[in-house]
């Protein structure tokens, strides 16, 4: 896949399938509408191409009251899209002069001259222009007067629920990794560096890893005890991971994500580490000592020792 961070450097190819959104998640909805334009681009041979747009609109044009929380970074979002096998991405900077494009400026400006698009194929609730006021009736409209063709994926459901970013955040606030899961076809994760914490667990016995996310607009799932896979130096690992303000150790601590490791050793201070949330153990809850604390722990160990013996079994 190749990468462009700006329309400007983007050079037109013949026949180009195109499809724009943020795809936060890139979840079973986006990846059905990828599918659909790898496909009509295998049909009349040609090529596929994604613009997408970083900052996020909203951190752009509410910087003050954005509280922008996403499911991805873009580093991330560039891997995963990678993955899917697109041909091009397009990661457009968003600023706001691009925000004042009225719908028809973008379509005859971007779509039309930037591009020079073949077929646009989008999802069934996107907008975009000032305001979002463009919507899949005015491409329908003028589709014709600039000779490229539309078509909208229609709402994909999975359990009957709508696939939706948003239904992958409210799933997360709420610690339900594992319908988070199904609707992006993937355990969600958080990547960060390992870095030196106050060392409380190792007091306990359960000595963790303090994850520390480099992005603050990625969003971090409710707190609670979790199961995670673990990718740190090269290998996968199972832990429990806490994520929230260790009320049992401090009364008003910021919010940690603490890995403790399965039959693991090593020092990985400075190490990039990704956790792939698995399963929710249970809340955060304040113990009324460090002994109820580590009883509690053990407890969720024991729980997570079951889990993974069942998951191996399978």
């Amino acid at each position: 896949m190749r990468i462009y961070y700006s329309l400007e450097d983007f050079s037109p190819v013949e026949n180009l399938v195109v499809t724009i959104g943020t795809f936060d998640g890139v979840h079973l909805g986006h990846r059905k509408l990828i599918r659909r334009i790898k496909s009509i681009a295998g049909q009349i041979g040609g090529e596929t191409l994604i613009l997408t747009f970083f900052p996020h609109p909203r951190m752009v044009l509410y910087p003050n009251e954005h509280q922008v929380e996403l499911l991805n970074t873009s580093a991330e979002k560039m891997a995963l899209l990678e993955a899917e096998g697109v041909d091009h991405l397009i990661v457009q900077p968003f600023d706001k002069e691009f925000a004042e494009l009225t719908a028809e400026d973008f379509v005859s400006k971007i779509l039309v001259n930037k591009l020079k698009v073949k077929k646009l194929v989008i999802g069934y609730d996107h907008r975009f222009g000032k305001h979002r006021e463009g919507s899949f009736d005015d491409l329908v409209r003028l589709a014709p007067k600039f000779e490229f063709e539309v078509e909208k994926i229609p709402e994909e459901d999975v359990n009957n629920i709508a696939v939706s970013s948003t239904q992958v955040r409210l799933a997360l606030k709420e610690g339900d990794v594992e319908t988070a899961a199904a609707f992006l076809g993937r355990p969600y994760s958080l990547t960060g560096v390992v870095k030196h914490g106050n060392k409380i667990g190792r007091t306990i016995g359960f000595p963790t890893a303090n994850l520390h996310l480099n992005e603050d607009y990625k969003l971090i799932p409710g707190n609670g005890v979790y199961i995670a896979g673990v990718d740190v130096q090269n290998e996968l690992h199972y832990a429990m991971v806490n994520i929230g303000n260790r009320p049992t150790i401090e009364s008003h601590g910021e919010l940690r994500i603490e890995a403790y490791l399965l039959n693991f050793d090593r020092e990985i201070y400075g190490s990039v580490m990704t956790l792939h949330l698995l399963k929710k153990i249970r809340d955060g809850k304040k113990f009324a000592s460090l002994d109820e604390l580590t009883a509690g722990i053990k407890a969720d160990l024991l729980f997570t020792l079951n889990y993974i013996k069942e998951v191996q079994q399978q």
